[in-house]
C-alpha cells in the first residue's frame, strides 16, 4: 500500500476486516474505539485514504465508507444498506417518523448506492399484477419527493395517508397514477405527492430471495 502511513494501513485493513465479517462497514466512532483514538483523529486518517484513492464516504450517511482499492488494485464496492420498510397507512406528520417503520432489509449494490436514500414498502395488494409485482413483495424505492420524474416509470405515491405502487403518467395538470390491474382505477395527484422512485422489488419463494424483477423500472 504505497504512500500510506502504517496508521493509514491499519484503518484501512480494520475497515476492510470489519466489513468482511459484518457485511457493513464501521462507523467513525467504532474506528475510534478499536484504536483508542479521537474521532477527529479517525476524519483525519478517512480523509487521507478518500483523498488517495483507497476509500469513498459519503459525510451525509452514517456506514458509507467502501473500500476502492486494497494493496494497489481496484475493487468492486461490496456493502449492505439497512433500508426501513415503511407501513403503508401512514401516521403522523412524516412516512419517514419512527413510529411508521415495521422493520428493515439489508439490500447490497449494484440494487442500491450508498449516494442515495432508501425505503421499502410490502406491496399491499395485487394492484400491480401485471407489472410482476404481488401482495407482499418488498419494494424499494428510492427517496424523493416532488422529483421530475419521466412518464411510466413505477413510484410510491402517498394519497390520503396511504402508500401506494403506480405507474406514472403526465397529464396536462396532473398526474396519473395508474394500476397495472383492472380492478383497481386510476388515481390523480400533484408531484408533491410521489415519495420515491420504484428501484427494485424483492421478494420471498420458498426461503430464496428474487431481487429486481425485470420490471422495465426506468
Amino acid at each position: 500500500m504505497r504512500n500510506l502511513t502504517e496508521r493509514q494501513k491499519e484503518v484501512l485493513e480494520f475497515i476492510s476486516s470489519f466489513t468482511e465479517k459484518n457485511s457493513f462497514p464501521p462507523t467513525v466512532r467504532e474506528i475510534g474505539e478499536h484504536f483508542d483514538i479521537t474521532l477527529r483523529a479517525v476524519q483525519d486518517h478517512l480523509a487521507a485514504l478518500h483523498k488517495k484513492g483507497y476509500i469513498s464516504i459519503c459525510q451525509k450517511r452514517s456506514r458509507s465508507i467502501r473500500i476502492l482499492k486494497s494493496e494497489g488494485k481496484n475493487v468492486v464496492p461490496s456493502f449492505m444498506i439497512k433500508i426501513p420498510i415503511i407501513n403503508t397507512n401512514i401516521q403522523g406528520n412524516s412516512f419517514l417518523d419512527s413510529s411508521n417503520i415495521k422493520s428493515s432489509i439489508l439490500c447490497s449494490f449494484p440494487f442500491v448506492t450508498t449516494e442515495k436514500e432508501y425505503f421499502a414498502i410490502n406491496s399491499p395488494n395485487n394492484s400491480m399484477l401485471m407489472a410482476g409485482i404481488l401482495e407482499g413483495d418488498i419494494v424499494i424505492a428510492e427517496h424523493k419527493i416532488g422529483m421530475n420524474i419521466a412518464d411510466r416509470n413505477l413510484v410510491l405515491a402517498l394519497i390520503d395517508g396511504n402508500i401506494c405502487v403506480r405507474r406514472i403518467f403526465k397529464e396536462q395538470t396532473r398526474i396519473r397514477l395508474q394500476a397495472e390491474n383492472t380492478d383497481f382505477p386510476p388515481t390523480y395527484c400533484q408531484k408533491e405527492e410521489i415519495i420515491g422512485l420504484v428501484v427494485s422489488v424483492m421478494r420471498s419463494c420458498n426461503n430464496s430471495t428474487t431481487n429486481n424483477l425485470d420490471l422495465g423500472l426506468v
